[in-house]
Formats: C-alpha cells, sequence, structure tokens
C-alpha cells in the first residue's frame, strides 16, 4: 500500500484489519505502531487524532506487512523483548524470552533464600540472549555469575545486554559446561533453558517459531533429552554441595529429566514445577551429596 498521511487511529485501524486477514493477532499493530512513534501508552492514546509523518507510516506498513505476510517476530522487529521488568536486545541469533522463563529465574532465586547465603557462584548454560544470567545477576548483585554458548552470534547480544543493563557477567563460548571446567566443585547453581525440542516435531511447530528462532537453541537429539545428557554428566564434576540444578523442560519431558539426574545425584531432592498454564516447564534438582 501508499502511505497518506492519516491519523494514528487510521493507521491502526488499517493494520489490525490487514493483520486480522492475514491471521494475525491484530494487538501486534498497536505494539508496533508505539515503537515507531516513540509515544508511551498514555501519549500513544491522547495522539490517536493526530496525524503521523510520512517516514514514520512508510515503516509502521512496512513492518505490518512483513508480520501479516512472513510472520517475523514483532520482537524481530522492534529489536527488544520484555523480561523481569527490563527491556532486553533480541535478534534472529537468540531465542526470544518467554514469561515461562521468569518463572525458572524465580524458582532459582527461591532456592537461594533457603540456601541463605550472599556468596553464591551461578553458570546459565546456553545463554543466548542473557536474560536469565543477567537478571539474576541485577537482583542478586553479590552474586558470581559465568554464562555460556557455543554460538558467538548470541554471546554477541548477551553481551551487549549485560553492558545496556550493567550486569557484570563472565561470558564464555563453549559446548554447554566445557568453558568453565576449571570451576570443578565450585559452582554453587547450574540453570539452564537448553534446546529440548526433538527434531520429528519440528513440522508441529508454529511457523514464527521454526521459520525464525535459532534452529541451534531448539532442537535436540535423543528425543530432545540431548543437552540435560551433556549438562548433567558436566554437573557431576562442577556442582558443589549442597547445589541447584534448574532446568526449563519441554512440558513432557519432567520425568525424564529427574530420571537422568537421579542416575547421576542419587540423594537429590527433585521438583517438576508446572509453569502458569499448568504444564510442567521446570525441573529443579537440590543436590546433598
Amino acid at each position: 500500500m501508499t502511505a497518506q498521511r492519516r491519523t494514528i487511529n487510521e493507521a491502526l485501524r488499517w493494520a489490525s484489519l490487514f493483520l486480522q486477514e492475514h491471521d494475525r493477532e491484530p494487538r501486534v499493530a498497536e505494539i508496533l505502531l508505539q515503537y515507531h512513534t516513540g509515544l508511551e501508552r498514555a501519549g500513544f492514546l491522547a495522539a490517536q487524532r493526530e496525524l503521523l509523518p510520512k517516514e514514520t507510516d512508510d515503516q509502521f506498513i512496512a513492518d505490518v506487512e512483513a508480520h501479516g505476510e512472513t510472520g517475523i517476530p514483532v520482537q524481530h522487529l522492534t529489536g527488544t523483548e520484555a523480561f523481569y521488568a527490563r527491556d532486553f536486545l533480541v535478534n534472529k541469533h537468540v531465542l526470544i524470552p518467554r514469561p515461562e522463563t521468569e518463572e525458572l529465574v524465580l524458582g532459582v532465586l527461591e532456592y537461594a533464600r533457603e540456601l541463605g547465603e550472599e556468596s553464591v557462584r551461578l553458570v546459565d548454560v546456553g545463554t543466548g540472549s542473557g536474560v536469565i544470567a543477567i537478571t539474576l545477576k541485577l537482583e542478586k548483585p553479590s552474586w558470581e555469575v559465568a554464562a555460556t554458548d557455543i554460538s558467538e552470534q548470541a554471546l554477541q547480544v548477551a553481551k551487549q545486554n549485560a553492558d545496556r543493563l550493567g550486569a557484570e557477567i563472565d561470558f564464555q563460548q563453549g559446548d554447554f559446561l566445557q568453558s568453565v571446567v576449571e570451576l570443578q566443585g565450585q559452582v554453587d547453581i547450574i540453570v539452564s533453558n537448553p534446546p529440548y525440542i526433538a527434531h520429528q516435531e519440528k513440522a508441529s511447530l508454529n511457523e514464527t517459531v521454526k521459520n525464525f528462532d535459532p534452529a541451534l537453541a531448539l532442537f535436540a537429539e535423543k528425543e530432545g533429552l540431548a543437552a540435560y545428557y551433556k549438562i548433567i554428566d558436566q554437573a557431576c564434576y562442577l556442582l558443589a554441595s549442597p547445589g541447584l540444578i534448574a532446568f526449563e523442560i519441554g512440558h513432557q519431558q519432567g520425568e525424564q529429566v529427574a530420571e537422568l539426574i537421579r542416575s547421576r545425584f542419587s540423594g537429590a531432592s527433585i521438583e517438576v514445577r508446572k509453569d502458569i498454564n499448568g504444564k510442567d516447564r521446570m525441573v529443579f534438582a537440590k543436590i546433598s551429596e
């Protein structure tokens, strides 16, 4: 479409209808228009009858059409996503943070309160955009936090986020825990949201996920369990006692992941916890042997 000078309200109505016609969420129109106008919610509502600058409207139209026609995530268009009340940079090299992962962070903080220690050494495995490591460091500034990822591009995003938000993180490139082997017996908490989707499930995924999220962060061998095997094996050499292993999981993997942990940590106290949607989503294993 060719942009005409039109009001914010007119642009919003056009975009909502366009997205509906393409089976997309109409509310994305408001997210994108707020992004392009740079207006906060109150100012956006107050400015409904104001004319959009043509350049702003052209950019808005391009993004609405791209999202409607290809399914590109709105977060890739705006370049950010909120997590734990903070804005994080995201792009095609990292997973878009999801609310369920905030629950994983809350579980780790809950465990730390039980432990009653302010001096904690934590490693976030497969950090992606860095949301878990950075959030925990900002919530617990006294903690010593390391974060690993095999993807150099993902680590670049994570480092940018850490710099922007003022979090001091030791970033390491490597295969799961391989890059922090020198911390033998010194890690109090290992937390990870690893790839856990089986390759055969790809066809059933939403097109936005399978076409735009990085495959490296989504899919794993051994029916989606390969990352858990690897991390648990490596954790045997790194985890202190008492210690915690905290995983995000696929909703049908709870008992399988719990059994993998039991096979290497026989005395572990393990909880499979549900997310806000009532699905198994986290495994917390307290290690005391």
